[in-house]
């Protein structure tokens, strides 16, 4: 029958996957939008204000548990349950409880932008965690890391989208690294090192002339050092951007703890302690003192000062 249409379950106009998340396009028309999006257990996700006070965005949960951050406060919300947004000025935090499948309606154009780059560029990253084993997931860990860190910080809502997408894609270089230098137990040669190096720059030049190339300078800068001994540009300071700094410790860390070919994890404390010992001269002071807030928040480490204190 002209203008009706079934459609069964599996069926879809268009699917993405973005970042950790499974977005299928159910139906457009005057713009509206409807979608699907299945988002893993234990993942962080975010309803941005949107550029249009008007735009409304609703969601409704078909399937899991959500834990909603409002307010200084914490709602539970599980299947049947909904929430809206329209004008609000600031991202709305969510963590998923379980698997989640979402009910997603909105009044403005959505799914172009979450564009199939974005799949093809995390579909290089799964290569380079497959051709080294100790990184495994460590882009996931990274993002988690940092948007936690962003969220301490109060950045605006551009630089959380950015970093956002920047950490799930910031070695997305060591592609053109072989994977005998990535998973060499011994130390690496500076012949090897100098190739190991050129990862954040080849990194970069794979997201210029796509849609998330305002992300550009982030890639190439997350492995700068306050005091200009890091790499590939030797910037110092403020000529890092905050984003890439965050990055940076939360790389660290996370390299730290996590097994690598030619040394077993150090604990959370001891990673910890040595970030806070290169405070200033290789990270950035408030950076390194959001995350120790993170940590001890998640009881991964101590709070030394109430400790100190008691």
């Amino acid at each position: 029958m002209e203008g009706f249409k079934i459609g069964r379950k599996g069926q879809f106009l268009e699917s993405v996957k973005y970042i950790t998340n499974d977005i299928s396009l159910l139906s457009r028309g005057d713009g509206i939008e409807i979608l699907t999006q299945s988002i893993e257990k234990e993942r962080l996700f975010y309803v941005y204000p949107s550029e249009n006070p008007n735009a409304l965005e609703f969601y409704f949960i078909l399937t899991g548990e959500v834990e909603c951050e409002l307010d200084e406060s914490k709602v539970i919300l599980g299947p049947q349950d909904y929430f809206s947004a329209k004008g609000i000025k600031d991202p709305v935090h969510f963590k998923t409880l379980s698997e989640v499948t979402l009910l997603w309606i909105i009044t403005e154009p959505t799914f172009r932008y979450i564009s199939n780059e974005i799949t093809s560029l995390m579909d290089v990253v799964k290569q380079v965690e497959q051709k080294d084993r100790y990184t495994f997931n460590h882009s996931d860990r990274v993002a988690n890391y940092a948007v936690k860190i962003a969220k301490k910080l109060r950045v605006n809502v551009e630089q959380l989208e950015n970093l956002n997408v920047a950490s799930y894609l910031h070695d997305i270089g060591k592609i053109n690294v072989p994977e005998e230098i990535l998973n060499k137990p011994g130390r690496l040669t500076d012949e090897e090192f100098d190739i190991i190096k050129k990862h954040p720059g080849d990194g970069a030049e794979m997201i210029k002339g796509t849609y998330y190339e305002e992300i550009y300078p982030i890639i190439e800068q997350h492995h700068e050092r306050l005091n200009g001994t890091g790499y590939p540009n030797r910037l110092k300071g403020d000529e890092i951007s905050l984003e890439a700094r965050i990055i940076a410790v939360s790389d660290t860390f996370d390299a730290m703890t996590e097994d690598r070919a030619y040394r077993k994890a150090f604990d959370a404390q001891f990673a910890l302690d040595e970030l806070k010992k290169l405070s200033g001269t290789h990270y950035d002071p408030e950076v390194v003192r959001a995350f120790e807030e993170v940590l001890v928040e998640e009881g991964l480490v101590k709070n030394q000062e109430s400790e100190q204190t008691g």
